[in-house]
């Protein structure tokens, strides 16, 4: 897959001189935070794309303010549907490389660089954030927020199962700070609208052969408990896991 990528950034540079980067910002009633990740993101991508996936303050007119170009969904779809939106919305504009990260100051845009990094150096069709240093040798220059135990737990626990037998292990599935090189943002086609596409997107990438490297990265958390929610939504992502290898597993064998 690198190989494809770096065929068309070649292809590409006799037409510009750089690739064009954007970053894609789904987004559910952000208004308070989603203006700062806005500017902030723009200081290192040629294009700011907001998904407002459906909200009902002042998300959409916030982030245009800042310079953004925002997309909007008429009702909420999930977190997978405003992630397929991203991917259409990057396809759209003619991005080369696209940088995924949240729009409720959960993600610093001034780590953008770090993740675009082995992407535009040809070395990644997939870069992934991690947020757990011990895994991917953090810096002291990006400080590691405390995870809320259960989260972190959870976290290890679906990351365990996707990584269970397999080759190419990442340390932090559930990541939603990402970039995708131009080869998988053409040949990826996603289907969960919940928070299981991003075991979804990691699967289809592994398929393709792609190079999936992980870079470290800070994050911001609020104070929170586990409540039924987050149980559900545990549950739910560990679910699609299974799924996903199983599936495989039936379609090694010949059986599906």
């Amino acid at each position: 897959m690198i190989r494809q990528i770096q065929r068309t950034q070649q292809t590409q540079g006799t037409q510009r001189t750089h690739l064009k980067t954007v970053a894609a910002i789904p987004c559910f009633n952000t208004e308070p935070f989603i203006g700062d990740v806005v500017s902030g993101a723009r200081k290192h991508v040629d294009q700011v794309i907001v998904i407002d996936d459906g909200s009902h303050d002042g998300t959409a007119e916030a982030a245009r303010i800042a310079g953004a170009t925002v997309m909007n969904h008429t009702s909420n779809k999930g977190y997978g549907g405003a992630i397929k939106s991203c991917f259409e919305a990057a396809k759209a504009n003619a991005a080369d490389v696209l940088v995924i990260l949240d729009g409720d100051g959960q993600h610093r845009p001034d780590e953008i660089p770090r993740v675009l990094g082995p992407i535009v150096r040809g070395e990644a069709d997939l870069v992934v954030g991690s947020r757990f240093p011990s895994l991917t040798q953090q810096t002291q220059e990006t400080p590691q927020a405390p995870m809320p135990r259960y989260r972190a737990l959870g976290i290890k626990v679906i990351t365990g199962l996707w990584n269970f037998g397999s080759s190419g292990k990442v340390s932090d599935t559930q990541s939603g700070f990402r970039a995708y090189g131009n080869g998988l943002l053409e040949s990826i086609r996603l289907s969960d609208n919940g928070m299981g596409v991003s075991i979804e997107t990691l699967e289809k990438a592994r398929r393709r052969r792609a190079v999936v490297k992980e870079v470290p990265i800070s994050c911001t958390y609020v104070p929170s408990s586990l409540n039924r929610r987050a149980i559900r939504h545990g549950l739910g992502v560990a679910f699609s896991v299974v799924k996903i290898r199983l599936k495989n597993s039936l379609v090694r064998n010949g059986n599906a």
